[in-house]
């Protein structure tokens, strides 16, 4: 099988990734195209893009050297329960001119292979929701969290957009003066361009009596308070998500309030992992999601956290979900040594 090819794909909301990868760990081809999640675009637009990408990454190969693939995406479930929607990705994979079998996988499982090839480990995601997951001979065992903004994601970032309104709401009740945080909660959601349908909010903190600017400019405190809470109840609450970035900033300014909250979020996601996974464990507890692998202050957070429960446990951070789908293709070709060094040569 020396010329044997396997090809990945990294399935999300808003774009779609493919790698074709030869078992010798060289990356042949890529493509790329929008979103390609069924349950966000529909069967049929989430199979166009697939079928977009695959066209993209196997233009310069025989697609009759692709010996298996893998395709990643969140809620792999609805879509493997949904005849219509496998029917749909079952056309654009012969489409695209392959015959070989492909395996449908979440993207937990994705990411907890982008950063290890050991078989047995712990994943933790932290993005605009929040899951833990253990890892078992590559197959997702244990789960926790992952229950959605109304019943967890704790310390995801709907979790801190969600939790900066909050004691942006007690600051103006107790009559306080805003920290940088607060401050800035108000500018975003005082902001019309801000929101969608909700209005003019400083004219709605006018019609409440107050002026409609910032606390300290003459509007009454709990006008504003009302006019805040009518902006967050009027839009779709999974958008909270969207003020996380300003946690971020205020804590890069100094903020106590948006330290309290990082710190809060590094406790709940490492209570998260706890759930599942035993004292004394030493596998790789594989962090991923825009919150752990970004760049932001809540990634060390949680490794201080995480080596505090499990000091031996190596703390690698998820990257290529593409590479990782294909390397989880190759797998089953392989022996076990074998595809340890294809992993270290896909993740160098």
């Amino acid at each position: 099988m020396s010329d044997a090819l396997v090809i990945g794909l990294d399935i999300g909301g808003t774009s779609t990734r493919a790698l074709v990868a030869s078992l010798a760990g060289e990356r042949v081809s890529a493509g790329t195209a929008g979103g390609g999640n069924p349950t966000s675009h529909g069967a049929e637009a989430a199979a166009a893009e697939l079928g977009k990408a695959l066209s993209a990454a196997l233009a310069p190969v025989d697609p009759t050297r692709v010996r298996a693939g893998t395709l990643g995406l969140a809620g792999v479930g609805r879509l493997l329960a949904d005849p219509a929607s496998r029917a749909a990705f079952d056309r654009a994979w012969a489409g695209a001119g392959l015959r070989c079998p492909y395996e449908l996988i979440g993207d937990a499982l994705v990411a907890y292979a982008s950063g290890t090839a050991q078989p047995r480990g712990t994943v933790l995601i932290a993005g605009t929701g929040a899951i833990a997951a253990s890892v078992h001979a590559f197959a997702l065992d244990r789960v926790s969290d992952g229950h959605g903004w109304l019943l967890g994601d704790a310390g995801s970032g709907f979790w801190l957009g969600r939790e900066a309104v909050r004691a942006t709401l007690a600051a103006l009740d107790a009559g306080r003066p805003l920290g940088r945080l607060s401050e800035a909660v108000v500018e975003a959601l005082l902001d019309p361009a801000a929101g969608a349908g909700g209005g003019d909010a400083r004219g709605e903190a006018r019609g409440a009596g107050g002026s409609g600017a910032a606390p300290g400019a003459g509007a009454h405190p709990r006008d504003t308070v009302d006019v805040l809470v009518q902006r967050v109840t009027r839009r779709p609450p999974i958008e909270l998500a969207r003020l996380a970035p300003l946690v971020i900033a205020a804590h890069a300014e100094g903020d106590p309030t948006a330290a309290a909250l990082l710190a809060e979020a590094a406790r709940l996601l490492t209570e998260s992992v706890a759930r599942i996974r035993e004292p004394g464990d030493t596998s790789p507890i594989v962090l991923a999601g825009g919150l752990l692998v970004g760049g932001t202050p809540l990634a060390p957070a949680v490794e201080h956290e995480l080596a505090a429960r499990w000091p031996d446990a190596p703390l690698p951070h998820a990257s290529d979900g593409a590479a990782a789908a294909a390397w989880l293709a190759a797998r089953p070709l392989l022996s076990p040594i074998e595809a340890t060094a294809l992993h270290a040569r896909l993740f160098p």
